[in-house]
């Protein structure tokens, strides 16, 4: 079987299933990736370059639309080579929605395609409208809309799609469901497991389990991820309990949402003005500082817009961190208030440090909760299963049927399936 798989960032959302097959006979993977992404790759892999921006005169809300063009030109350029030698994919798998696979069926009209679908936008109803739901300006409207230009190609192109949520799945259009696997991409159990006996050092400070430190892990400082609340909630915090710490793991950036600040993390410490010798900054940090963070936190906080769910939220339930986390549809998927986690209203600051306070002054109250989030990564997230499923879901769409129920073998096309049965 021939697979090919793109992401402009590869492997990124691909990464764990690409290390379960690489290497296994009978299974031949070519990769595609924007050249200037560094990361090492297991498999075979072609480099893609733009060769230009989109034009400064284009109408604003076609901007992402000619971005998305131009990458998907720049790909089917790269790969036009590998075509001409013969070569041919059973599948091609893409990430939905920055132009990458846009040309794909082009190149190879037989061959079958599942793109992966992270998100869906919309004006109003979700993260767009979350932290102003007043009406938007029609230009802001229009550009929304048309940022699914390029995913609406995507939808009308594949033979099935896989989303990583349910959550995420419900924002596509519902003429699209029927073909949708809702399939995570699984979580390390193994790797990120708790150990009692860990410590993490920062500056003169070791923190040890069961000592009150409150952890926060993103890619940006940002409104998407709740970072002004959560420093906010800190501030309120260290005023109640004289020994509290919290570590933040991320970038001074915004990754997600609106760019309206240069800096949210210099706004924010000047707004609510936290004890900074208590409120450690490590930036961008590799898995097993991660790890080490999480294996000690006594509260582990992850506010979301309703947004894509972050992997680290899962990793941290994982190693038996405790959650406390905000009241937003993609959290709720996952967290039972009470029992795998904590849920607060992501508005409300000062509820999230008294729920803070809570913990860190009994830890031993919520230890059932965090061997219950633990047992929820093993029976329904853990990667050695959810791999398992997708390579049966692999196969079932490269063999040209549709797949069964938990990524079984595929049955005929003509086969009619209940929405409760998909995947």
């Amino acid at each position: 079987m021939r697979l090919l798989f793109l992401h402009n960032n590869f492997p990124g959302q691909y990464a764990r299933i690409i290390r379960h097959l690489a290497g296994r006979k009978g299974i031949d993977i070519l990769a595609v990736s924007r050249a200037g992404n560094r990361q090492p790759s297991p498999v075979r892999r072609i480099d893609y370059e733009p060769h230009r921006s989109a034009s400064e005169k284009v109408h604003p809300a076609l901007r992402y639309t000619e971005e998305a063009v131009i990458r998907g030109q720049a790909v089917y350029k790269a790969l036009a080579p590998t075509r001409a030698k013969g070569w041919r994919p059973d599948l091609m798998l893409a990430h939905s929605g920055f132009g990458d696979g846009l040309f794909l069926k082009d190149l190879w009209p037989d061959a079958r395609y599942m793109p992966y679908l992270e998100w869906y936008y919309r004006a109003y109803g979700s993260d767009a409208s979350f932290f102003d739901r007043r009406a938007k300006d029609p230009n802001v409207e229009l550009r929304i809309r048309m940022k699914n230009s390029v995913i609406l190609q995507d939808l009308a192109a594949m033979d099935w799609g896989q989303s990583p949520t349910q959550y995420q799945k419900s924002q596509f259009p519902g003429v699209f469901h029927g073909r949708m696997s809702v399939l995570h991409d699984g979580v390390d159990t193994d790797y990120f497991s708790p150990d009692a006996r860990e410590t993490f050092t920062v500056g003169s400070h070791v923190f040890r389990h069961g000592d009150p430190l409150v952890t926060y892990i993103a890619r940006g400082m940002e409104p998407y991820r709740g970072f002004p609340q959560f420093i906010e909630a800190v501030s309120l915090l260290q005023r109640m309990h004289a020994g509290v710490h919290a570590v933040v793991i991320g970038e001074d950036r915004i990754a997600y949402g609106p760019r309206d600040k240069a800096s949210y993390k210099q706004w924010a410490l000047e707004t609510f003005r936290p004890d900074l010798g208590r409120l450690h900054f490590l930036g961008r940090q590799p898995l097993a500082v991660l790890r080490q963070v999480l294996r000690v936190s006594a509260a582990h906080v992850y506010l979301t817009a309703p947004f894509v769910l972050s992997w680290s939220m899962m990793e941290a339930m994982a190693t038996g961190a405790l959650i406390v986390g905000s009241d937003t549809e993609p959290v709720r998927e996952v967290v039972d208030d009470g029992r795998t986690g904590l849920l607060v209203p992501f508005f409300e600051p000062r509820r999230l440090a008294e729920r803070l306070l809570e913990v860190i002054a009994a830890p031993e109250r919520f230890e059932d909760i965090r061997r219950r989030a633990r047992a929820l990564m093993l029976e329904r997230y853990d990667r050695r299963e959810l791999c398992a499923r997708y390579v049966r879901l692999i196969e079932a769409v490269a063999a040209g049927g549709r797949p069964r129920p938990n990524g079984g073998a595929s049955v005929s096309e003509s086969a009619r399936m209940p929405e409760a049965a998909i995947v």
